[in-house]
């Protein structure tokens, strides 16, 4: 048993609460009874779950130990990825169109497009690999579900104001009871197409479920990148001008955020960031020294943690630099359907592609997700103008007006 057992259930139990409320507002009293049986039933294999853990960890056994099969080097893990990688290269190889994995393994599923659902296991290391690599969608509150929509009720950060004092046997005021807001989310599909040669279909078990993996994983993380910046650019972008805008935007966050946020570029902010210097030729940009790879701007008593990225991953406008100001756990919510698909073609024509006349396979893999404001008071979408900046720097000082 591991912890991932727990954190499934729990999401679970999560989902059938906010269908219970759904129905409860929608007057559907049989719908919100049933949804609370399932409701118990989850608390029951939760608090099971919780038990064998407790056992497990008093006898020395990490309960963790068998949850990445990614990291696995034998027993149970290892032997499930295993079986999934040849499931998934016999599917490949008979165009993902056959009924059950090799030896009878495991039951295939298809999507509501009849695409081939990559197992588990294999999703499993396609979101690890996905998340070892830097991108914006690393930065962001992730939450898995498992239904197509839904909703989830969260307290935003800003919105804490303490307990106030009570009497004794007295009621609680309105103003004491705390303030919710909902988010909603409704899973999309993305997709795209990856052209295979035949040579490759061909090859071993393991080298196509690691073109699968490395393709996968980084179609996910740069489809993911654009969603975050695309609900960033929901706020009105802010001309920052300088480097007193920077801190002045970081501090109208305000202490709710501002111990938390960080400035996010591209190469080309951090090329004009590291141009800063205050009135000693000090340059502002330096290295957190607890942790070298990590980048802090120094303005006075101000320390600001900088995280950049390339112009491919946060591109400009223009002359204007993304300067992404805030926290963005608190600001933005990635809803995560952790579910890839694939059909393929031989036949088909995308682009230059043709199939047919290049002896070509043709890959179109799905993943489904959705990503959505949290809190837009948390982060300030800022640029800054490095035409307009430079030519402020180029600017030919005043000359002093001589004395009559």
């Amino acid at each position: 048993m591991d912890k991932q057992k727990l954190y499934t259930l729990k999401n679970d139990r999560a989902e059938a609460l906010e269908a219970a409320a759904a129905a409860l507002d929608a007057g559907k009293m049989e719908e919100h009874q049933a949804e609370m049986e399932r409701v118990k039933g989850f608390n029951a294999q939760i608090e099971a779950v919780e038990r064998l853990l407790g056992e497990q960890e008093r006898f020395g056994q990490d309960p963790g130990q068998s949850q990445d099969p990614t990291l696995a080097k034998g027993g149970a893990s290892e032997d499930g990825y295993t079986k999934a990688v040849k499931a998934f290269a016999q599917a490949a190889r008979e165009g993902f169109r056959v009924t059950k994995a090799a030896g009878d393994q495991m039951q295939e599923a298809v999507d509501a497009d009849g695409g081939y659902l990559v197992p588990q296991d294999i999703v499993t290391r396609i979101l690890r690999l996905r998340d070892s690599k830097e991108s914006l969608l690393t930065e962001v509150t992730h939450y898995p579900v498992r239904t197509a929509s839904g909703r989830r009720t969260i307290k935003k950060r800003g919105q804490h104001k303490g307990f106030a004092t009570v009497a004794e046997a007295a009621k609680f005021a309105k103003t004491d009871l705390p303030q919710f807001d909902t988010l909603t989310y409704t899973i999309k599909k993305r997709g795209g197409v990856l052209p295979v040669t035949n040579e490759l279909i061909a090859d071993s078990d393991e080298q196509i479920a690691a073109l699968a993996v490395e393709w996968l994983s980084d179609e996910a993380r740069v489809t993911g990148n654009k969603e975050v910046l695309a609900v960033i650019a929901q706020n009105a972008s802010t001309d920052l001008k300088d480097l007193d805008g920077i801190i002045s935007a970081w501090i109208k966050l305000g202490s709710t955020f501002r111990a938390s946020s960080k400035l996010y570029t591209n190469d080309d902010g951090l090329a004009w960031l590291a141009t800063l210097k205050d009135t000693t030729g000090r340059y502002l940009l330096s290295p957190n020294p607890a942790d070298p790879k990590q980048l802090q701007l120094c303005a006075g008593p101000h320390i600001l943690p900088v995280k950049t990225y390339d112009n491919d991953t946060m591109p400009n406008t223009g002359t204007k630099v993304p300067m992404i100001l805030g926290d963005l756990k608190e600001g933005v919510a990635y809803w995560d359907r952790q579910q890839f698909s694939v059909k393929v073609s031989d036949t088909a024509v995308v682009g230059t592609l043709n199939a047919f006349e290049q002896d070509l396979t043709l890959w179109r893999g799905a993943l489904r997700d959705d990503c959505t404001k949290r809190d837009d008071s948390a982060f300030v979408n800022g640029y800054i103008d490095t035409a307009a900046a430079a030519a402020v720097m180029s600017a030919p000082a005043p000359k002093a007006t001589p004395e009559a």
